[in-house]
């Protein structure tokens, strides 16, 4: 039980349920301006009252009547991610990047010094080997 209690108590399991909760809770709010004003906006573009019911392609079945497969919702879907994925990353990733390094800096931590890359080290190997010879 001590083991578990120490996991639970540990900061990054906190966070993550922090984070889980405020991403659902802000989720909602994407969702409502997507479904209330972006997707009717779009969807009167292909004269369709919102996204979801957009581009309906309609296919006959095997019993003799037809499917209609609306690709709006796939579009509407996508946007919606793009949208939860920008304002997650410009409200939450990019602000607690740059709070991490003003701390790292204030601490006196510089960023390491990117080394050589691989393709770089080969071609001073094949320079010393060409020297030698």
């Amino acid at each position: 039980m001590k083991g578990f209690r120490d996991f639970i108590l540990r900061g990054n399991v906190i966070d993550l349920a922090v984070a889980v909760v405020i991403g659902a809770a802000f989720t909602a709010i994407v969702n409502a301006i997507v479904n209330a004003v972006i997707n009717p906006a779009i969807g009167a573009l292909f004269n369709a009252e919102t996204l979801n019911e957009a581009l309906p392609v309609t296919i006959p079945t095997t019993s003799g009547g037809e499917a209609t497969l609306f690709f709006g919702a796939v579009i509407g879907a996508a946007i919606n991610f793009v949208i939860v994925a920008a304002v997650v990353y410009f409200v939450l990733v990019l602000p607690v990047n740059k709070l991490r390094e003003r701390q790292a800096a204030k601490k006196g931590i510089a960023e390491e010094e990117a080394g050589p890359t691989e393709t770089q080290l080969l071609a001073e190997i094949r320079d010393l080997l060409a020297a030698k010879q």
